[in-house]
């Protein structure tokens, strides 16, 4: 094996000599290094067997330095490049008010014993040179950025592309529009009562059927998505460095969950970058992670107490950090596909230059517990599997999920990133990748998530993803003769009916009920011959809204599910009406929250799974 090795890594293997490893442990990670493409340091480091700490205190001796533990507060300055020692912790100065500056350096092994060379012959330099760990540069350099990272991440969209930011929930001209469209609404009440609920009747209803329609187009559409291959992969020498962004609040149940599904992710550690973002004063979190021990590719980023509190300020505030060309998020309860990450850099690397997005789909793991995540299972089902497949076959805009979406780091950078002030970033987003032109599809191996079992709990949430659709919808429809020439056209009417189709149908479900319910007994006692024709129209066009909208719901939503999700699921289907209903409940609610407080982000408690894998049983 040794001759396999470049002459850095030979150099790397007699500096551990020199330090005291044992000779069968620097062969082992020297073959992990020569497996994955790395230095055999960065193998030792991600093994987790030597803490770093300990491995740069001995580094610091061999070079006769001295090793700093923390660096001190106050005593680096800020600047726009510094932001580049978060990827890569390398060389910073120390700026001391009484004193000659200090330079941190991390050497690396491999050069080790030219920097030893450079000391002896000037040792003048042991007194401006200093070692530190990795980490706790990235640690000194948040803490200087924090607060100017932290408005950036909240600034930049509304920034550089104010159309596209949710910040202004309305513009003065939507709401001259809105208040025209009021007015027009209410003066024919006032005049023609009678014309003017016809008019709107037959408005919503068609505009609900017209939604319905797509649905049933959706049903009928064969699903293409298979499995992607991992035969072909490349050694994984040539896997790039995949960053993991996972934002957490209020989540110590959780943490030991999710430390072990990372760990299940079938990539080289050493090309992980996984960032564990929580809020800096979610002590209970942080301590939680913590006690866990997570090993060395996993990093905690802590961000500033600044408001909008929202999960996509958060990943911004990390994005800065990220490492990898490819970039992905969880939740904190999410459990991957050990191949997810595999599967999606295969497909980026076949792809076109333009793909910049990929949906893996959800699954909901614990269907079984409660009538709402039976149905929230069916929910997930219909449009992980069926609906966004479809949308991507045809390259149509996708309302990404808020969780399992990979990106091209570039790509995402070049887009704005998340908006802080949308509450559900992940379907802003999407739409926005669409309109710069760029292609979002889907991956199969899935995400196993975990539903709300309680109504409040799932009251809180939908209302808050009803609340970011309306944001979504309001921000495209600012200018929609160029939202229309941005999309396409087709996609622009998709989009209204998936997005606007959808708030619509939420809010006037109950008054469909209400109408018929009104109209069977005075249809039932009257002679058929005396009742008008449209009457009967609008009956017939509201009940198959109706039972055409539940019907399409559950066929769907089971069409793709394996045999155990049925058996969980079981007969919870029948509760689907009460479901939309509740759906209505919660449009309605996010209509008022819009006005009143439209940046909230109502927190969804989690707890730890019973069924931690996504591998079938």
């Amino acid at each position: 094996m040794y001759s396999l090795l470049t002459p850095s890594m030979r150099q790397e293997v007699l500096m551990l000599k020199a330090m005291g490893l044992g000779k069968p442990y620097i062969a082992s990670m020297a073959r992990r290094a020569l497996a994955h493409g790395t230095t055999i340091e960065a193998e030792l480091l991600a093994s987790g067997t030597i803490q770093e700490s300990a491995y740069y205190a001995g580094v610091a001796r061999m070079c006769g330095l001295q090793f700093l533990e923390t660096l001190p507060d106050g005593l680096i300055l800020d600047s726009s490049r510094l932001e580049t020692q978060l990827v890569r912790p390398q060389v910073i100065r120390l700026h001391y008010p009484d004193g000659p500056p200090l330079t941190v350096i991390v050497p690396e092994i491999g050069r080790l014993d030219a920097l030893i060379d450079k000391l002896a012959t000037r040792p003048s330099l042991k007194s401006i040179l200093v070692i530190a760990a990795p980490s706790v540069i990235r640690q000194a350099v948040w803490k200087v950025i924090a607060e100017r990272r932290c408005r950036a991440s909240i600034s930049h969209l509304f920034e550089q592309q104010p159309q596209n930011s949710a910040r202004v929930v309305m513009t003065g001209l939507q709401g001259y529009v809105s208040g025209v469209l009021t007015c027009c609404v209410l003066f024919p009440l006032i005049f023609n009562q009678t014309l003017a609920l016809l008019v709107m009747h037959v408005t919503i209803s068609s505009i609900y059927f017209a939604s319905l329609c797509l649905r049933l187009v959706v049903t009928f559409h064969q699903s293409r998505n298979k499995t992607t291959e991992i035969i072909a992969q490349p050694h994984d020498h040539e896997l790039p460095v995949y960053t993991v962004l996972i934002a957490l609040y209020r989540e110590e149940a959780v943490v030991p969950q999710l430390i072990e599904a990372l760990a299940r992710i079938d990539w080289p550690q050493t090309r992980l970058d996984v960032k564990l973002v929580c809020e800096a004063n979610d002590r209970a979190t942080i301590a939680a992670i913590h006690r866990a021990s997570p090993p060395a590719y996993i990093e905690i980023v802590e961000v500033p107490d600044m408001a909008p509190r929202t999960k996509p300020k958060a990943l911004n505030y990390a994005l800065a950090s990220a490492r990898g060309e490819l970039l992905t998020i969880y939740d904190a309860e999410d459990r991957p596909h050990p191949l997810q990450l595999r599967e999606a850099y295969q497909r980026f690397r076949t792809g076109p230059p333009s793909l910049a997005c990929l949906q893996a789909p959800l699954v909901i793991a614990n269907a079984a517990d409660s009538w709402i995540s039976a149905i929230f299972a069916l929910e997930y089902s219909a449009l992980f599997k069926r609906l966004l497949p479809m949308l991507a076959h045809y390259r149509m805009p996708l309302p990404l999920g808020g969780t399992s979406n990979h990106f091209r780091r570039d790509a995402l950078i070049a887009s704005g990133g998340w908006d802080p002030f949308n509450v559900t970033e992940d379907a802003d987003l999407g739409l926005r990748l669409h309109r710069l032109g760029y292609l979002t599809e889907t991956l199969t191996r899935p995400t196993l998530e975990d539903a709300p079992t309680q109504f409040k709990i799932w009251l809180g949430q939908r209302t808050r993803w009803y609340k970011g659709w309306m944001q979504t919808w309001l921000v495209a429809m600012r200018d929609p003769l160029k939202a229309g020439q941005d999309m396409g056209w087709m996609a622009f009417v998709i989009f209204q009916l998936l997005i606007g189709g959808m708030l619509l149908s939420s809010l006037v479900h109950p008054a469909l009920f209400l109408f018929i319910g009104l109209q069977m007994p005075l249809l039932l006692s009257t002679p058929v011959s005396d009742i008008p024709f449209h009457r009967i129209a609008l009956l017939t066009v509201d009940l198959i809204n109706i039972i055409g909208s539940y019907a399409l719901f559950i066929a769907v939503g089971t069409s793709e599910m394996t045999r155990h999700e049925k058996q969980a699921v079981g007969r919870r289907w029948l509760m689907t009406p009460v479901y939309w209903m509740a759906i209505s409940l919660a449009g309605w609610r996010a209509l008022r929250e819009l006005k009143s407080r439209p940046f909230f982000w109502a927190k969804t408690p989690h707890k730890p799974s019973a069924k931690l894998s996504t591998e079938p049983a």
